[in-house]
């Protein structure tokens, strides 16, 4: 069987949330009461993003700089991505975060192949727009991370899973195998669910090792 790595970006390939940092910088506080109505499970993640990002009115210079000077990559990215490509495991992100900043970053270090599924953002002075495009082309309000893993098992993949955060619960759960940090951590351990911690993504490249060798 074919296999995929599908992995969260902010927090996880990032050792800080790009997306919160951004929002820290260029709006008020105002952007935390969103992301608590978020996380309790009382707005989706478009109306989240949409309504924190459009306080956002810088241009895209300031912006790129911005990320530029503080975005920091998790340790071993670069091991992970060779690791993949040395094994015929085809390795994609499907993000929660935008996609100017994910692709810039992954440009400044060399790794732009990478497919990237993310928030599609238009910079504007007045405002980011953002949207959701799942697999279908369809503009999503919620779930947008699962949709892709399920399109991903349909198209015959054994996904392995990495992430850090809520949104990375849904599409965990339908993942064949789990490495996990911070918040899917502590639900996978609460839920009694099978899943591999890891620090670093060095931990993911050993653990990928080990899972590789003992595939039936």
């Amino acid at each position: 069987m074919k296999t995929l790595i599908q992995s969260d970006f902010d927090g996880t390939l990032t050792q800080e949330d790009v997306s919160y940092q951004i929002l820290d910088a260029f709006t008020g506080s105002d952007w935390r009461q969103l992301l608590n109505e978020y996380q309790e499970g009382k707005r989706p993640v478009l109306s989240f993003t949409r309504e924190a990002f459009a306080m956002v009115k810088e241009d895209g210079e300031t912006l790129i700089k911005f990320v530029e000077s503080n975005a920091r990559i998790r340790d071993g990215v670069y091991e992970l991505v060779d690791y993949c490509s040395r094994n015929g495991f085809h390795f994609v992100i499907v993000s929660n975060g935008l996609d100017f900043y994910i692709k810039l970053i992954l440009e400044r270090l060399g790794l732009e192949k990478i497919p990237v599924f993310a928030a599609k953002t238009r910079l504007s002075l007045s405002g980011m727009g953002i949207s959701y495009l799942g697999p279908d082309g369809r503009e999503l309000d919620d779930g947008f991370k699962a949709a892709y893993t399920s399109s991903f098992l349909k198209a015959g993949y054994r996904v392995i899973y990495i992430g850090d955060g809520l949104s990375d619960i849904q599409p965990a759960r339908l993942a064949h195998h789990v490495f996990a940090r911070g918040v899917l951590l502590e639900f996978f351990k609460e839920a009694n669910l099978s899943c591999e911690s890891c620090v670093n993504l060095r931990d993911v490249v050993k653990g990928l090792e080990f899972w590789r060798h003992n595939q039936p």
